[in-house]
């Protein structure tokens, strides 16, 4: 039984599609498994090591999903939605007590200046070729006195990841999720949805919470299958995506089934072309006629699922 996320990501074929995304070509589970290992060498290398905190601020995409899934196998992740505004960054990267930022080289983000005030090191991520390829260079000049003590991949009762939850307070919480916590949510998932290797999911979910993380690309990556990253939802190009993608399933709000209802009638041909195995939802409640409706048009079962973001 996988524990960690390195034992969770091993299951896929080394040449099979794992990472996808619109116009690029696929980074295959071989090929993620070994950037995980670059990814964590490189930090290791400038003293971040296993349970030190990395806040990731990137744009939806294939990059935000593989940087995630780096960090997360061996240090502890800490994605935030980019959308923050600076006094936000700045009380996010402080209460975190963030060793690190990664960004896109040349982002323009608010989190650059806070992260420079704060003394956190800036991580520049610059992207490859393929769908989730990256490489990451340390441009802050900072020195460091000496390899990451406890580098390599992280342990089962390692924290993978550090998310925030408001709760019923009006101060944000941290909510600290282990490698095994990670690891039995996506494992649960994978198996409740019977993912395999020819599964191919649609994600439009953003990539700094519970939701698009952990059921949107680490369950299907668990079973060997793709996950095609889009850059966010877009109820414009969500068929035009489908035609590229050709997935079997996808999952969303309730909020975006209902965009993607009100243009499902343009788009029959689409819907043909691609039947879906399933439709997922989560993050809130979906309305019976909505759910009616989508099974109608997609001609396949709606999965509701709920789950509270420190039980994962």
């Amino acid at each position: 039984m996988s524990h960690t996320l390195k034992d969770l990501l091993a299951q896929g074929a080394a040449d099979a599609p794992a990472i996808s995304a619109p116009g690029r070509a696929p980074l295959r589970h071989g090929a993620l498994r070994d950037l995980i290992v670059q990814t964590l060498a490189a930090l290791n290398g400038w003293g971040i090591a296993r349970n030190d905190r990395v806040a990731i601020v990137l744009p939806n995409g294939p990059e935000m999903a593989t940087c995630y899934m780096a960090c997360a196998s061996g240090v502890t992740s800490a994605p935030l939605n980019p959308a923050y505004r600076a006094d936000e960054f700045e009380f996010y990267l402080s209460d975190l007590h963030a060793k690190a930022l990664i960004v896109e080289r040349g982002s323009r983000s608010p989190a650059v200046d806070v992260a420079r005030r704060l003394g956190v090191r800036l991580i520049e991520l610059v992207a490859g070729e393929a769908a989730g390829s990256f490489t990451l260079h340390d441009d802050s000049g900072a020195v460091v006195a000496s390899a990451a003590v406890q580098g390599g991949f992280a342990q089962p009762d390692d924290v993978s990841m550090v998310l925030h939850t408001s709760g019923t307070t009006s101060r944000p919480k941290i909510v600290p999720l282990s490698q095994a916590n990670l690891a039995a949510s996506a494992r649960n998932i994978r198996d409740t949805l019977r993912f395999t290797a020819q599964d191919c999911g649609l994600n439009i979910m953003p990539l700094f919470h519970i939701h698009g993380l952990i059921a949107g690309v680490l369950a299907p990556l668990a079973a060997g299958s793709q996950v095609f990253c889009t850059p966010g939802f877009n109820a414009l190009k969500f068929f035009a995506w489908m035609d590229e993608a050709r997935p079997s399933w996808y999952t969303a709000v309730p909020t975006m089934h209902q965009a993607i209802i009100a243009r499902a009638g343009k788009n029959l041909d689409v819907i043909a072309r691609h039947p879906l195995r399933f439709m997922r939802s989560s993050s809130s409640s979906m309305p019976p006629q909505v759910i009616t409706e989508l099974e109608a048009i997609f001609k396949a079962p709606l999965i509701e699922a709920y789950g509270m973001t420190e039980a994962t």
